[in-house]
């Protein structure tokens, strides 16, 4: 990937992850361009299909498009952050982050953006006011 491009996607980010919102100046792990539909499923490395992750929201979406809403145990996409609005699918409550929608929760839950350890770096974090929720 051409380095200008990478760096367009991280500035288009805010430098934060584009699902769960964390910013990179705080992560131990370098974050990842995600190809949010991934080149074995013949997703193109352009703006379009790239997204920027932490390690953990990346490693664990790896390349799935979908999974089981918790909810309803239906089959559901993920969340596109180029074409979803992320306040349509999801909320924080405290340091914890709740689906709006099948999308928002299939997401959450196949990224595992509410695992323990993840929900307690939040809730230092947001204690310490270096969290912020605001997309």
């Amino acid at each position: 990937m051409q380095p200008e491009l990478a760096q367009a996607v991280r500035r288009r980010a805010q430098f934060r992850c584009e699902y769960c919102l964390f910013p990179q100046n705080l992560a131990r792990l370098p974050f990842h361009i995600d190809h949010i539909v991934a080149k074995k499923h013949g997703g193109l490395t352009r703006m379009e299909n790239l997204a920027f992750a932490c390690a953990y929201c990346n490693g664990f979406k790896g390349t799935n498009l979908s999974g089981l809403d918790p909810a309803t145990g239906q089959m559901t996409r993920l969340f596109n952050p180029r074409t979803d609005p992320w306040r349509e699918h999801f909320v924080w409550d405290g340091p914890e982050l709740l689906g709006l929608t099948p999308i928002g929760r299939t997401t959450i839950e196949v990224l595992r953006i509410n695992h323990h350890d993840a929900v307690a770096l939040r809730a230092v974090l947001i204690e310490l006011g270096e969290f912020t929720r605001e997309t």
